[in-house]
C-alpha cells in the first residue's frame, strides 16, 4: 500500500511538472546568430571579455537606473559593457527593461507579462507580478506578444544581464508611440515599485545618432549625453524634437529619467561613448552608442561652498549694482537639474525667501536665480539695500522629489518639508521652519494651509506631499 502511495505521488508530481511546463510560454531568442552569436561557449566567452575590458568608472551616489546601447555586439558591445560593469557585485534581484519597438508600430506601451525569455546562456524569469500590475488597458499599456517577436532592443541586453547577476527577474517594456496616459501611470507605477525595492534596477535601452559623419555625430551625441548628465528631461526632448540630437530609444530613455528623477536620482554619469566609426575603417556614416549611469548623489563640501560662494556675489552683486553673477560652470554635478530654495536671514529674522518647486534648471542657475529673487522680490519684503548686506546670512535648500502623503502620522518634524495642492491653492514649507518656531505636527500642517491661503484644517482633504531637503548653511 505503502509503494503505491509513493508511487501516486511521483505520477502526481511528475504530472504537475509537465503541465507547468506546458503552461509557461517560453520566447525564443530572436537575434541569436546575427546581433550577437548563438553557440553558448561562444557567447559568454564574448560578453566576458567585453567586460573585463570595460573600466569600473568610479560615482558617488545610490545607481538608480542605467542606459545601454542595442547594436550588433561588434558594434556596440564594448559600449554597452561599460554600463553592466556596474551591476556586479551588486545585490539586484529585478531588473525592469524599457526598450523601443522597432519592428511593430503601436500606441502606448507593451509589457512581456508572463513567463520566460530564453538566450543561448538560458533561462530568464519574467516577474510576472510586476508585470501584471503594469498592464492597464485604459492608459494605453498592454500585453502584445506579437511586439517582442522580432524585437531586439531588449533581447541583446540579456546575455549581458546573465553573466553579471545571479537569481534575478525581468520585467520587458517595449514603448511604441507614447500617449499621455501611458508615460504618466507607468511612470507612476515603476516610481512607486522602485522605491519599495532597492534592489531593483531600470535599464533604458537606446543607440544614439544614426548615419552621420563621424564629427557631426560626436557633436549630435554630446548634446543628448551632456542633457541625460544634466537629468534635463525637457532638453533631451528638445534636442529629439528639433533634430539637434537623436535617440532611437529616446522615450524610453525619458521613461526612465522620470522615473529616476521621481526616485531622486540628481545626476547622469557618461561611462563610455563610442561610435561605429570606432570599430569600422568608414566613418561617413556611423551610429553613435553610450553607457550611462543615473545616480542619487549627495554634494561634497567643496561644491557646498562653492555654492554658497555663489549665493553670496549673486545677492552682494545685485543689491550693489543690478546685476547677478554669470560663472562659467564646469562642474557637472552643479550643472545638474536641481530644484532649489535660497533663504536670506538678517539678524537672526527672514529677509526673503525665493525657489523653484520643480528641476526645471541647472543647479547653480537656480541657486542665481533664486538669489536674486529672495533679495529683491519677496513680495514680503522691499528690496535689501547695501546697509544690510553686511548682517545678511545665506541659506540653500536643495529639495528631494516630492512624494504623495497619505499618512501625516509619518511626517518627522526637521526632516520633513511639505506641500498642499486644493484646488487652485498650494503651499510649501521647508523641512526646517517648524523646529525655527517650535511647531509640532498639528501646527506644521495647520501653517502650511494657511500658507496656501486655505483654512487651517484643510489638510485634511488636500493631497499633501513631503520633501527632504540638502541644507547647506
Amino acid at each position: 500500500m505503502r509503494l503505491r502511495f509513493v508511487a501516486l505521488a511521483t505520477c502526481c508530481l511528475l504530472f504537475a511538472t509537465v503541465f507547468n511546463g506546458c503552461t509557461e510560454k517560453v520566447k525564443e531568442p530572436s537575434v541569436a546568430g546575427s546581433f550577437y552569436p548563438a553557440d553558448e561557449n561562444t557567447l559568454s566567452g564574448m560578453v566576458d571579455g567585453f567586460l573585463s575590458a570595460a573600466e569600473n568608472k568610479k560615482a558617488e551616489g545610490r545607481l538608480i537606473a542605467l542606459i545601454s546601447p542595442h547594436a550588433g555586439y561588434q558594434f556596440s558591445g564594448q559600449v554597452a559593457a561599460y554600463s553592466y560593469r556596474h551591476l556586479k557585485e551588486r545585490e539586484i534581484d529585478t531588473v525592469i527593461l524599457i526598450g523601443p519597438s522597432h519592428h511593430k508600430a503601436f500606441n502606448g506601451a507593451s509589457v512581456y507579462a508572463k513567463g520566460i525569455m530564453k538566450t543561448p546562456l538560458g533561462n530568464i524569469r519574467i516577474n510576472n507580478k510586476i508585470a501584471a500590475a503594469l498592464l492597464n488597458e485604459k492608459a494605453d499599456v498592454v500585453f502584445d506578444a506579437g511586439a517582442f517577436e522580432k524585437e531586439h532592443s531588449l533581447e541583446v541586453q540579456l546575455p549581458f544581464l546573465q553573466r553579471t547577476l545571479r537569481n534575478f527577474t525581468i520585467v520587458p517594456i517595449l514603448i511604441g508611440s507614447p500617449t499621455k496616459a501611458s508615460f504618466e501611470f507607468l511612470t507612476g507605477k515603476l516610481t512607486e515599485i522602485l522605491r519599495k525595492n532597492e534592489k531593483a534596477i531600470i535599464i533604458a535601452s537606446t543607440d544614439l545618432s544614426h548615419f552621420h559623419d563621424y564629427d557631426t555625430a560626436v557633436i549630435m551625441d554630446r548634446k543628448v549625453v551632456d542633457a541625460v548628465e544634466r537629468m534635463s528631461l525637457d532638453d533631451v526632448e528638445r534636442y529629439l524634437i528639433s533634430g539637434e540630437g537623436e535617440m532611437c530609444g529616446g522615450y524610453p530613455v525619458l521613461f526612465t529619467m522620470m522615473v529616476a528623477r521621481n526616485l531622486g536620482s540628481t545626476n547622469g554619469v557618461l561611462y563610455k561613448y563610442a561610435n561605429s566609426g570606432d570599430v569600422i575603417t568608414d566613418r561617413s556614416s556611423v551610429v553613435g552608442y553610450s553607457a550611462m549611469g543615473l545616480y542619487k548623489s549627495s554634494l561634497s563640501q567643496a561644491e557646498k561652498d562653492e555654492l554658497l560662494a555663489l549665493a553670496r556675489r549673486t545677492v552682494e552683486g545685485y543689491v550693489t549694482n543690478g546685476k547677478a553673477a554669470e560663472p562659467d560652470m564646469k562642474n557637472p554635478r552643479l550643472k545638474a537639474n536641481a530644484s532649489t530654495f535660497v533663504t536670506i536671514n538678517r539678524l537672526g529674522q527672514l529677509r526673503g525667501c525665493i525657489g523653484n518647486p520643480e528641476p526645471l534648471m541647472p543647479l547653480f542657475i537656480s541657486v542665481i536665480r533664486n538669489a536674486v529673487s529672495a533679495c529683491s522680490k519677496d513680495f514680503r519684503f522691499t528690496p535689501m539695500t547695501r546697509a544690510e548686506l553686511r548682517d545678511m546670512e545665506i541659506e540653500i535648500s536643495i529639495l528631494s522629489p516630492f512624494e504623495p502623503l497619505s499618512d501625516v502620522s509619518s511626517i518627522e518634524i526637521g526632516r520633513h518639508g511639505l506641500l498642499i495642492v486644493k484646488g487652485q491653492y498650494s503651499g510649501l514649507l521647508l523641512p526646517q521652519v517648524p523646529g525655527h518656531f517650535g511647531w509640532d505636527r498639528t501646527a506644521f500642517l495647520e501653517n502650511l494651509c494657511m500658507k496656501a491661503g486655505l483654512p487651517k484644517d484643510s489638510w485634511k482633504d488636500a493631497k499633501l506631499y513631503s520633501f527632504t531637503a540638502e541644507i547647506i548653511k
